[in-house]
């Protein structure tokens, strides 16, 4: 029987083998049969048509293959994309005009929007329109339409403006019935990142902090739509707009009309008709067919602008959780990062790397392993300047001390200087099921830390004392590139997180401005010209996710609005559903990820979530199962 077994393993794996064979081999005809097709060409007179349905990130996840064919898993676009598109419909005279469809758009954190609204500006003095359309328009959406020439909203849909902020899940209660201790060693007055574990609500603190987090924030987003849109008055419109409401008999969209939020009123039908009878007739027979081009053909027909050779700047890309190991695009994984920086150092074009950080943070051990890169990096006289997107906090800002020049948006969070351990104990939840817990040691802390059994004290003093190094170690670095004293960044730590502009003020960063103010400055240090070229430095996308992103990435003009959730209440809804799931992944991140960790919170309800949580895994599913 044994030997049977054995040749019908063997059988099994040939066949595995190869159906991987044949996979693969269909893989690449099809990726031939795309890459041999006619070019991308731009028409004349035309539109640039961005149609951001999906999320804006810095660095798109590798979605699973099955997962992208079946739709589980959110757009993402990458926003140096749209800056580059944008910068080169500037002077490109075939561009006449941008068009933004919103009415898809799930948000992409407020420093990445900040950069593409400056985009935006720069196109508009040039002379060339920007029209934005949208069925409803929140937060994130109305912050990229305020910076066109021509808004328009669908009569049935609104402008629901909520502001940054939301509510929290806090397990303290659930666990307790469970009877399940969650032991928890930090060092931070605001570090909030293990307060759903150990509380019922927030801390005084902590709270105090993420209100003036989000004041900032808001002040921010009003003073960057004020300025482009001057008559439109956000605390007057939220402080009445009930009334308001009531006074438009009941008309969201009127009421935004009123104040001055849109400017056009109309159906999709009467946008896609201005924009035919201005620009032409476009290849297909849908209402949203006109001249114009998408932002993935357009990229294509332009890429004869990138340049191809001579000194460069290196751009490396610390997106997502910081976590161990190696990790695909998406996820910043210590082992991977250090080795595309360490594949940089060979490439002699390279002469000053950008370090583009966004990250919540996530493992200690990982974050130093990609610190310990860029210093290698340093060591080798090649200037290094940090560039923060949306959030640089916690694991994200250990990363950036390597750096010789920090820049940040006015709304990235930053900071989040703080570390802690997590780390559950099932002995009083055994003991009420009825399971006991026994064996034997060779010395006292043998299986330590014990959570059958729980912590013993000596293993508790020994966990805090480590957070308690970690941490001094964590203030030391920020002391020693910040040139700051250890006492002062102990007082603008304690786990708080800041926006980038008080960031600056309390010197955690150099000046404010997006990537390419970021690229300017590694330019200046390795006195290089200015319009010097990038090169990105990442992990290359698998063959079938780059044959899906080239299938799936243009969608057909009639399917562009078939995407959105047009009721401007679903929209607002789905808005807060999406910052929840954050908080729980980021929550679920935090109790089954390594035990030292440097990771934000408070971040998490204040990005979109850059995945769809997954079910809880490890200890949460086990108690889940025992809940069920």
């Amino acid at each position: 029987m044994n030997v049977l077994r054995k040749i019908w393993r063997f059988l099994v794996g040939v066949k595995d083998a190869l159906a991987l064979i044949l996979l693969l081999v269909f893989f690449a005809g099809v990726w031939s049969l795309l890459r041999g097709g006619p070019p991308a060409t731009v028409p004349t007179d035309a539109a640039l048509v961005l149609a951001l349905d999906g999320q804006i990130v810095d660095q798109a996840n590798e979605r699973p293959l099955l997962a992208a064919i079946a739709g589980d898993t959110a757009r993402q676009i990458e926003v140096r994309n749209v800056l580059m598109a944008l910068d080169r419909a500037k002077t490109d005279m075939r561009i006449k005009a941008v068009v933004l469809e919103l009415d898809a758009f799930t948000g992409g954190g407020q420093a990445n929007l900040q950069a593409i609204g400056r985009a935006l500006t720069a196109v508009r003095a040039t002379g060339k329109p920007v029209l934005a359309y949208s069925t409803a328009y929140t937060d994130d959406s109305y912050y990229l339409a305020a910076h066109a020439s021509q808004i328009w909203l669908n009569p049935l849909g609104g402008v629901l403006l909520t502001g940054p902020g939301g509510t929290n899940l806090y397990f303290k209660k659930a666990l307790d019935k469970l009877d399940v201790d969650v032991n928890v060693f930090r060092v931070g007055t605001y570090k909030s990142a293990v307060e759903p574990f150990t509380r019922s609500d927030a801390s005084p603190e902590s709270k105090a902090a993420s209100q003036a987090l989000v004041d900032t924030l808001w002040a921010s987003y009003r003073a960057d739509v004020s300025k482009v849109r001057p008559k439109v008055d956000l605390p007057a419109l939220l402080a009445d707009l009930p009334a308001r409401v009531k006074a438009a008999g009941g008309s969201l969209s009127q009421t935004a009309r009123t104040a001055g939020l849109i400017d056009r009123l109309g159906s999709p039908e009467d946008f896609y008709g201005t924009l035919r009878q201005q620009y032409g007739e476009g290849e297909g027979d849908s209402i949203a067919s006109f001249n114009g081009i998408t932002l993935s053909r357009y990229l294509s027909a332009t890429a004869d602008q990138n340049k191809k050779s001579g000194d460069a700047i290196g751009i490396v890309y610390v997106a997502g959780d910081i976590v161990d190991g190696f990790a695909p695009a998406g996820t910043a994984g210590g082992d991977t990062i250090a080795r595309q920086i360490d594949r940089a150092l060979n490439d002699t074009d390279i002469k000053a790397l950008v370090v583009r950080i966004d990250s919540p943070g996530g493992s200690v051990m990982a974050s130093e392993r990609i610190r310990e890169a860029l210093l290698q990096a340093k060591a080798r006289k090649l200037p290094i300047v940090a560039s923060f997107g949306p959030v640089a906090a916690s694991g994200g800002y250990w990363v950036a001390t390597a750096a010789d020049e920090i820049i940040a948006e006015p709304a990235t969070i930053t900071g989040s200087i703080g570390v802690f351990a997590v780390i559950p104990s099932f002995n009083r939840l055994l003991d009420r099921v009825g399971i006991g817990a026994d064996g034997v040691k060779s010395t006292p802390y043998t299986g330590a830390p014990d959570i059958l059994r729980g912590l013993t004290p000596d293993t508790k003093m020994l966990l805090q004392a480590s957070v308690e190094d970690i941490y001094r170690r964590f203030t030391g670095l920020v002391s020693a590139a910040r040139k700051l004293p250890v006492e002062r960044v102990d007082a603008i730590g304690q786990g708080r997180v800041w926006a980038g502009s008080t960031a600056k003020d309390l010197g955690l960063v150099d000046s404010l401005g997006g990537l390419d103010a970021a690229v300017a400055a590694a330019a200046r240090r390795a006195q290089l010209p200015a319009d010097v070229r990038t090169v990105d430095i990442e992990r290359r996308p698998s063959l079938p996710f780059e044959i899906l992103n080239s299938l799936f990435g243009e969608e057909e003009e009639d399917m562009r609005q078939q995407a959105a959730i047009r009721d401007p209440f679903a929209r607002l809804a789905r808005v807060d559903q999406a910052r929840i799931l954050g908080g729980i992944a980021q929550a679920q991140a935090v109790a089954s990820g390594p035990t030292m960790q440097a990771s934000c919170l408070d971040c998490a309800g204040l990005m979109p979530p850059r995945a769809l949580v997954k079910a809880p895994s490890g200890w949460l599913a086990s108690l889940a199962a025992l809940v069920d």
